[in-house]
């Protein structure tokens, strides 16, 4: 297994462990937010890494192609069911961009793996890079809130509110470019339907 492989599984690896400090509430202060929080952005490093360590040493194998993806997707979809299980994200709204997004990269995944059938890629374009780019600022800062929202300490009603905020446009926005970049890619790829 090569190097861009081991970080990918890393990745995968890490997931159980975010989860378990975001849920560990017995650890005081909120620290096992921030902990999740640290292993997050870890993890999202080395999505960044293992494609340009792949590309540029010439790396890039099948097991590559299928593992990051699905990674990805573990990742973002872990982050997702923790912040509208715990409200940070609150209801109705939480379920709504989870059924968004996470519906969003089941019919992607389902289109390429019809258009792999075929012999056809299905590339990224830059409404997907993007919605991934919000996506990946957007779910950390929802983390941080989280913190801020259970820490414990008497923080400022100025300092949730900001956080609030930050957190819900980020979210809305991935939400936003989520639907966009999915009806693109129909449109793109439309053929894929033709059966």
């Amino acid at each position: 297994m090569n190097l861009p492989n081991k970080l990918t599984v890393l990745r995968i690896v890490l997931i159980p462990f975010m989860m378990f400090f975001y849920l560990a509430n017995f650890i005081p202060y909120g620290i096992g937010k921030l902990v999740a929080l640290a292993i997050f952005i870890i993890a999202s490093f080395t999505d960044l890494l293992d494609g340009k360590i792949a590309r540029k040493r010439n790396l890039v194998t099948n097991l590559g192609k299928f593992l990051d993806p699905i990674a990805d997707k573990i990742l973002t979809s872990a982050v997702l069911f923790l912040i509208i299980a715990d409200g940070t994200i609150p209801h109705p709204y939480g379920a709504i961009v989870v059924t968004i997004i996470i519906g969003r990269e089941f019919m992607v995944a389902a289109m390429r793996l019809n258009a792999a059938s075929k012999g056809v890629v299905v590339a990224a374009d830059i409404w997907g890079k993007l919605k991934t780019t919000v996506q990946m600022v957007a779910l950390p800062v929802c983390i941080l809130l989280a913190y801020v929202l259970t820490c414990g300490f008497n923080v400022s009603s100025a300092l949730v509110l900001t956080t609030k905020i930050i957190a819900y446009v980020l979210l809305g926005m991935a939400t936003l470019l989520t639907v966009i970049s999915g009806i693109n890619y129909i449109v793109k790829n439309k053929e894929c339907f033709k059966e």
